[in-house]
């Protein structure tokens, strides 16, 4: 057997299964990538658990869980924690602390399914920690610089085509926009940070020590930026991304209403999907009324309502092209303008994505 782990650098390099035995209201608040939540007990069980706890003490307590997953119910959880150890024999399980619960769920597998299962010492909580410290470090010891531009030229693409990139947005689940929700929801904060804290960890460990990332303001849809790194943000050279209109409205088709549509339709079949993106695209408008004003406003979503009625009528997506070209140069043109006024004595070089792309590898060889 594989002794208890409580090296948590290769746990996250090797991308090692895990199992975590938390209650799942404390899973919903944050996870690792890929963790699995077979918990100990469910969200009522341990809230009983703790209120004995509190009231009674830790004896008190443990009888009461064992009362509680007993059984049946005792039955079905090992058999669930022995089918994850038996697809995943490298695996690990955890609870928050790396204490009793991880201890029952270890010594239940080994005693009534015959399965020696590692835990991970110091749970959740250590491994978080672990992460935490890894992120601030990054931002202590690295170089870093800020890719910016206008909206739609490609700086996502840019970041995918290159090796030592860091896309928030990516981690994020949100494309950084009024418009940038996708048919699925975020990450809660937790699991955005710990996801960028092994993204930085493995690059490191790969050799990169200079890092690439997308200008972002601070929220990136519900998500925030980490603090250390969003200040480094506002410091870091720049390098300013250039492209025409036309590829510009083009990339904006693609990822806002091509791209987009087609998730809402695979998650939801065609008509309700094509009708849930119509109303995403509407909702997404109507988040900017104010600063819009409310006659702009209105004719886009006239424009809008016209491109979607057309759209499901015969599938063209061309009459989108009308709001997105006046969105991105009456409204977002005007305040990224601004932006590259306040960034000018920071930004290093400036260039279409081919020259970009080979300034920045260059970069990464310094």
């Amino acid at each position: 057997m594989r002794g208890d782990i409580d090296d948590y650098r290769a746990l996250f390099l090797r991308g090692t299964p895990l199992m975590d035995t938390r209650a799942p209201i404390e899973f919903r608040k944050g996870a690792f990538p890929g963790a699995v939540n077979l918990p100990l007990m469910t969200d009522i069980e341990r809230q009983k658990v703790g209120t004995c706890y509190k009231q009674q003490g830790q004896e008190a307590a443990i009888a009461l869980g064992h009362q509680l997953v007993r059984g049946r119910t005792k039955a079905e959880r090992i058999e669930a924690w022995a089918a994850f150890a038996r697809v995943h024999p490298e695996g690990s399980l955890y609870c928050f602390r790396g204490g009793l619960r991880s201890q029952i769920v270890q010594q239940w597998l080994r005693d009534e399914a015959g399965i020696a299962y590692p835990r991970v010492v110091g749970g959740y909580k250590a491994m978080r920690g672990f992460l935490m410290d890894t992120l601030e470090r990054a931002v202590a010891e690295c170089g870093f610089i800020v890719l910016g531009g206008m909206t739609g030229t490609g700086k996502t693409d840019v970041l995918r085509a290159l090796d030592h990139a860091l896309d928030l947005e990516g981690h994020a689940h949100h494309r950084g926009s009024s418009f940038g929700k996708h048919a699925t929801g975020q990450p809660p904060q937790i699991g955005f940070e710990n996801g960028l804290a092994i993204d930085v960890l493995r690059k490191r460990e790969a050799g990169h020590a200079r890092f690439v990332l997308e200008d972002e303001s601070h929220a990136i849809g519900s998500c925030s930026v980490p603090f250390s790194l969003f200040q480094g943000m506002q410091e870091y050279p720049v390098v300013w991304l250039e492209d025409s209109l036309q590829n510009r409205v083009e990339r904006i088709l693609r990822d806002y209403v091509v791209d987009l549509c087609a998730e809402f339709v695979v998650l939801h079949g065609e008509e309700a999907g094509r009708a849930l993106f119509g109303q995403r695209l509407r909702a997404s408008l109507d988040n900017i009324r104010k600063r819009l004003g409310g006659e702009r406003h209105q004719r886009l979503a006239a424009v809008m309502d016209a491109a979607l009625a057309e759209q499901a009528r015969g599938g063209s997506v061309e009459p989108h092209r009308a709001w997105i070209e006046e969105l991105l140069t009456g409204y977002y043109d005007p305040m990224y303008v601004y932006q590259r006024k306040l960034k000018a004595a920071r930004i290093v070089f400036t260039g279409d994505q081919r020259a970009v792309l080979d300034y920045l590898r260059e970069h990464a060889r310094k």
